[in-house]
């Protein structure tokens, strides 16, 4: 892989050479590699089609998470979020202890490596928010509840430059990566101003299925506004907004 120089920069392929734009700037890659047919039946890319399979499945289990998530991750994600939670999905399916190599799964494997996991790059959520909180699920009635402890808003969030109110969320989904479907809830507070006021504690509670026997994650964020003639906007679009796996709860 060469990266394009020049002021003319090049988009498709031109003989044995594709051109293309990433996000690192514009690449150009020589065509080549093994004939498909032989990586489908050859026995020595056993290996091969094996990894293959499981990296689709760490796809796919990656698109069901960003889908129950769509909601809160519109305000705060980074660009790379998809090939990161690829990247851990393909690592707890390496732990899976049931199934062969090639038909390993995510909810078989060690999920409990998704906590701590941040959406956005940009706005890791304990490097923004020091305050304290604990979040408590309860499967058998299907509640979540973050409680979040009292706080002064501008000692206990670390804010990005031109913020004046913030606004904490907490967040469930219940995940059936076989049937492709998912169950979610989430809980908004008031939007707080992010000065030296001190907050009453509160709880963001919220609820799925009583009994679900599916994996579940929860998840913490704080969203960033500017006030501006008193209409409150998401601080640069939601760049710098958080949001994380805090806890996964995994039957």
């Amino acid at each position: 892989m060469a990266k394009q120089k020049g002021i003319l920069k090049l988009k498709g392929t031109i003989g044995d050479f594709t051109f293309y734009k990433t996000e690192d700037g514009y690449m150009a890659r020589e065509k080549g590699g093994i004939d498909k047919d032989r990586i489908l039946n050859d026995p020595a890319f056993k290996r091969t089609r094996e990894n293959g399979m499981e990296f689709g499945t760490a796809g796919k289990s990656g698109q069901l998470i960003r889908k129950a998530e769509r909601l809160l991750l519109k305000q705060a994600s980074d660009k790379r979020v998809t090939s990161r939670l690829v990247q851990v999905l393909m690592a707890i399916i390496k732990t899976d202890p049931l199934n062969k190599r090639g038909s390993r799964t995510v909810q078989d494997g060690d999920m409990s490596l998704l906590k701590g996991f941040d959406f956005n790059q940009k706005g890791k959520l304990d490097t923004v928010y020091f305050s304290g909180y604990s979040s408590v699920f309860d499967r058998a009635a299907g509640t979540l509840d973050v409680a979040i402890e009292e706080f002064v808003p501008n000692e206990t969030i670390d804010a990005p430059r031109g913020t004046t109110h913030i606004q904490l969320v907490g967040g469930i989904c219940a995940l059936d990566f076989q049937g492709r479907k998912f169950e979610e809830g989430h809980e908004f507070s008031p939007i707080i101003p992010w000065d030296t006021t001190t907050q009453a504690a509160l709880t963001l509670s919220t609820t799925i299925t009583a009994g679900s026997t599916l994996p579940v994650l929860q998840v913490v964020g704080v969203n960033f506004f500017q006030e501006v003639n008193g209409e409150m906007y998401p601080l640069r679009n939601g760049a710098f907004n958080a949001l994380a796996v805090v806890e996964v709860d995994q039957l």
